[in-house]
């Protein structure tokens, strides 16, 4: 080749060795800086973003194992979140270290995922392996440590109050009159005694400052009897009974709050304990948003009765009493009942939600939802709770990028769908959970919008009636399989526009199952106890009386696959299908009697 015909050749070849090069450079994965997430009792959750991996097929393999221990246990992998496929950034997430509220990385991917069931106030490794054929292999170890239940700090000056109107130096035998002065001199390091009998609240008490981690605040029952906090009125008295914006580190225990339209609002507040405490003729308990990723965090919400006015069979349509209406991160929200609302728990656009816990609660009779993670980005864990008498169970309206976690809950008498996947939601993962209803087995019909990157596996879904799986949104990258389906008279499924006679029709299309598919399931053998879906749905059916254990040598034993992490432990040859796998106990749902004051 002469010169002059290569000095021709080159300025053709160049673009082309640059596009191969940056093709390349895309496409290999590029990591940055793993950032740790808020810790709570039972999880550890990590965000990694990553530049590059245009061609997606990098994957993030987690382990971790108690600090000293010789041997590592798999976790279930990182998904690589994704806004919906209608967003406008499809693909893209934004993320900043200095902005952990959003999920945007452009150009790149953000990796997320959680640990979950580990013990509390235990120090844990994590480690993180980036695996890319294109390139970018990176190991990282994290040192962890989950979160125990608050307990009083020592040296707290302790002030007693007793019901009345001014007056009072605080001391036992001279107690504060009325709540009015306590809240206005309340200073870091105080606990109150609230001593038994009615408080009555005309205005609003206002909480001009909060606590610290060393010294919160903290109004407690006396325990000689009920202390009221009482707003003189019913859900539909308006106003405030508690104010306490922007605050941190408030406590409140062992109270009964009643009579107000709100009960507590807390905007932007932070590390607020509601523990053992009532929450009656109200529409709302605790109202904690417009607080981000990282103004708003650690709200602990344990062993509550929240308890509104509503009524089954639901005949009012949407009504908005519900019980806690929180946005941030790092929440704990556990052993409560919610009874008579609207939505047990509601999420919060305002703020949205990040890596926070909502555990063995006991919802009962909501209206509309039993259990709102709306808005949740990443690591929201959704476990181990009981939802009965409900038109929806769980909610993701939407989930933004995920993980969004649902796993081992029990859903009986959800009149519209155990699972809410609307308004383009993306990200959710559906792991082990038992839903009977009246009707289809698992309605997911949010008319024509996308449902995005939703995985199940190993639920039970028992219906009475018409399709097994019935869908009506745009089913995109989702990934269904080993799901155990019951009860159900019509076609098998309708999914992207197309009918499914029969399971094995949806396996072998490819288009909805690949792998193990669907496990028959009839109902009348499943469940040791008998437990049949609900046959009338306007019937309100007791919680404590569902039992939901598998019977030994029913169709839901052994069918399910392993989930490193989430079936861990499991007896037979494989994981049993629904919430509680064979010859393990119920849950405990609801406030425990066991929870006295730490």
């Amino acid at each position: 080749m002469t010169c002059t015909r290569a000095l021709r050749i080159l300025p053709l070849i160049y673009p082309v060795l640059f596009c191969v090069c940056t093709l390349r450079a895309e496409n290999a994965a590029q990591p940055g800086e793993v950032q740790p997430e808020p810790s709570t009792l039972h999880c550890l959750a990590v965000r990694w973003p990553v530049q590059g991996d245009d061609n997606e097929n990098a994957t993030v393999a987690t382990a971790y194992r108690k600090k000293g221990a010789d041997a590592w246990r798999q976790g279930y992998p990182l998904i690589r979140t994704i806004k919906a496929a209608t967003g406008p950034q499809k693909g893209q997430w934004n993320f900043t270290k200095g902005n952990l509220g959003s999920n945007r990385l452009s150009p790149g991917r953000l990796y997320a995922g959680s640990i979950v069931d580990l013990e509390p106030e235990t120090e844990y490794e994590v480690k993180l392996s980036l695996q890319d054929p294109d390139g970018g292999a990176t190991e990282k170890i994290l040192a962890m440590r989950t979160i125990g239940e608050p307990k009083t700090p020592p040296g707290m000056r302790e002030r007693h109050v007793a019901p009345g109107a001014g007056g009072g130096s605080g001391a036992k035998e001279d107690p504060i009159k009325g709540l009015e002065e306590a809240f206005a001199t309340a200073q870091p390091g105080d606990l109150f005694l609230l001593h038994a009998g009615t408080y009555a609240v005309k205005g609003t008490l206002n909480l001009p400052k909060g606590g610290t981690a060393e010294k919160p605040i903290v109004f407690r029952g006396a325990g000689d009897g009920e202390a009221i906090l009482d707003g003189g009125g019913n859900e539909e008295t308006k106003g405030r009974l508690i104010s306490a914006n922007g605050t941190g580190h408030v406590w409140l225990e062992d109270l009964t709050l009643q009579g107000r339209q709100y009960v507590i609002v807390a905007h932007e507040a932070t590390n607020w304990v509601l523990r053992r405490c009532k929450f009656l003729k109200m529409e709302k308990g605790f109202t904690a948003h417009n607080g981000n990723y990282t103004r708003s965090r650690g709200h602990f919400i344990s062993d509550n009765l929240f308890v509104g006015p509503t009524a089954w069979p639901r005949t009012k349509g949407i009504e908005s009493y519900c019980g806690t209406y929180m946005s941030g991160s790092g929440h704990v929200v556990c052993y409560n009942r919610f009874e008579h609302v609207g939505d047990g728990m509601h999420g919060s656009g305002y703020g949205n939600l990040s890596a926070s816990d909502i555990h063995n609660n006991d919802f009962n009779i909501c209206t509309d939802d039993g259990l709102e993670a709306d808005y949740s980005e990443t690591n929201v864990r959704v476990y181990r709770n009981r939802i009965v008498n409900v038109a929806h169970g769980i909610t993701a309206q939407p989930s933004q990028g995920g993980p969004l976690y649902f796993f081992r809950n029990v859903i009986y008498n959800a009149t519209y769908s155990p699972f809410k996947l609307h308004n383009d939601t993306c990200g959710v993962l559906i792991f082990h959970n038992t839903c009977l209803r009246n009707g289809a087995s698992f309605n997911i019909v949010p008319g024509s919008e996308t449902v995005t990157e939703v995985v199940t596996r190993n639920n039970l879904f028992l219906g009475t009636a018409e399709a097994g799986l019935n869908t009506t949104g745009r089913m995109t990258r989702c990934d269904f399989d080993a799901d155990g389906f019951g009860g159900y008279k019509g076609a098998f499924a309708l999914w992207n526009g197309k009918t499914y006679k029969t399971a094995d029709d949806a396996r072998a299309s490819g288009q909805i199952y690949a792998n193990a598919g669907v496990v028959e399931i009839d109902p009348a053998a499943c469940f040791a106890s008998g437990l049949l879906p609900p046959a009338d749905p306007q019937k309100e059916y007791k919680g404590d009386q569902l039992d939901v254990r598998l019977k030994e040598d029913g169709p839901a034993i052994d069918r399910g696959v392993v989930l490193p992490n989430f079936n861990d432990g499991f007896a037979g040859k494989a994981p049993d299908l629904g919430a509680i796998e064979a010859g393990q106990p119920l849950p405990h749902y609801g406030p425990r009697a066991s929870a006295k004051q730490p």
